[in-house]
């Protein structure tokens, strides 16, 4: 008995949580906050510790929700989320919505069961909630402990976030469910996972399924096979009962994340605009059904609602006109457009022979890279060449759970060139993945 509660004890100790891949990551200095919890051997408590970091967009008086970016299962993804709170990007959606954004990322083990943080019964839930509590606290923001919440999630988030639509509809604004989703119906397959029962009260909320094509809608065998087929039953079932839910299938991708975030987004950008309250506190409103548009599940076609000549209940649904032409671009190829240039780079400095800057993201497009100007000519890109191996390539780098890279990319350059004793005038101008340039 001695011997089996040491090594319970082992498992639990904040050694456990220390270990990599977990023990680097940003340091959280406001507008960024964390709060980490140790793993729990209580009943229906968290196994796993876990870290939440929380970014404030600067100068918001009151915040009016919460936009959750969760990472899926094993190492790898896990601690993908340790910079998910840091991507511009996201942040730019945040901040036109007055949204915190949080990024959790949970310490599991490689071969340890990803059920016991992706499934919200199994303790997340409780322990997100408190940490929207002390988060609250520390950013000097106490309504997070009840603003609302959007949800987005790959694979093992998609179970999570969707679990937490189920779980919590009246806080849902709305819900992202990147190749994963849970479980509403027994599944000889997924035998070890309790269904979740379906509430009336989900039928107004926003839901989006976001499978890639080679997890078994094109490609019928393989690790990711069945992705398709559970997506399917969830859609089928929600849809089925009056849910706004649609379906988005990325046409190039398997498992990684490819370029989902230009049509989440804007998805969530549409939801949010709708949903939320004016007045932080009050009720989520309900979503206008004369906007929507329809299609036939696995199409690439959509209509305006009034047109749809077939069976609604069993159409994707897209919350407006604008989001359903983002739709139909994204799953014939992915390559959701955009017209609007990426906002000016604003507080330049220059310190001897180093530049320094700040940016906001495109809301649309993000960001790709900085062109830097000394004296009306082009002398460099931050960074040189921007890479991401799942998709367009960006200026923070991409990991496979839609994060930045570690270390994150600076808005620093060096000018190696400069003539001494000359005094340079310098410009720095954005460019996002379109390829549009910031305005002078």
């Amino acid at each position: 008995m001695r011997c089996v509660l040491l090594l319970l004890l082992m498992f639990v100790s904040p050694a456990f949580g220390q270990k990599a891949p977990y023990d680097v990551f940003p340091v959280a200095k406001p507008p960024y906050f964390r709060v980490r919890y140790e793993a729990s051997s209580a009943p229906a408590e968290l196994i796993f510790p876990v870290n939440y970091t929380a970014w404030i967009p600067p100068g918001v008086s009151q915040l009016r929700g919460v936009i959750v970016h969760q990472h899926g299962c094993g190492e790898g993804s896990c601690k993908s989320g340790l910079t998910g709170a840091f991507d511009l990007h996201w942040q730019a959606l945040a901040k036109k919505h007055g949204c915190a954004l949080i990024a959790p990322s949970y310490e599991q083990p490689e071969k340890e069961n990803c059920q016991m943080w992706c499934d919200p019964r199994n303790g997340s839930d409780a322990s997100f909630q408190k940490a929207l509590a002390e988060l609250g606290a520390k950013s000097g923001h106490p309504e997070l402990a009840k603003a609302p919440w959007a949800l987005w999630g790959h694979s093992g988030g998609g179970h999570w976030a969707g679990g937490m639509a189920l779980l919590h509809p009246e806080r849902t604004a709305a819900a992202w469910l990147r190749s994963g989703v849970p479980l509403v119906k027994e599944d000889a397959n997924r035998a070890t996972i309790k269904p979740y029962i379906l509430q009336d009260t989900l039928k107004g909320v926003p839901l989006m399924c976001n499978p890639g094509t080679k997890e078994g809608v094109s490609v019928k065998d393989g690790r990711f096979a069945g992705v398709w087929p559970a997506n399917e039953s969830f859609f089928t079932a929600v849809r089925g009962m009056g849910g706004l839910i649609g379906v988005a299938v990325d046409p190039l991708t398997a498992h990684e994340c490819g370029n989902q975030r230009y049509m989440a987004i804007r998805w969530l950008d549409a939801c949010l605009s709708q949903r939320l309250p004016q007045k932080s506190g009050d009720p989520l409103r309900s979503m206008p059904v004369s906007e929507a548009w329809l299609a036939p599940l696995l199409s690439a076609e959509a209509v305006p609602a009034a047109q749809f000549k077939g069976a609604a209940e069993a159409a994707v649904w897209l919350p407006n006109e604008l989001v359903a032409t983002a739709w139909m671009q994204y799953v014939k190829d992915s390559a959701v457009g955009d017209t609007t240039p990426p906002p000016a780079p604003y507080n330049l400095r220059v310190e001897g022979a180093q530049l320094f800057w700040e940016a906001d993201a495109d809301l649309e497009s993000g960001l790709a890279h900085f062109i830097i100007e000394r004296d009306g000519q082009p002398i460099g890109t931050v960074p040189e060449q921007p890479k991401n191996p799942f998709g367009r390539p960006v200026f923070q780098g991409l990991q496979y759970s839609d994060t930045p890279t570690q270390p994150l990319v600076q808005m620093v350059f060096t000018d190696t060139k400069q003539e001494s004793g000359k005094k340079h005038t310098y410009r720095v101008f954005a460019v996002n993945t379109m390829g549009l340039r910031s305005a002078e």
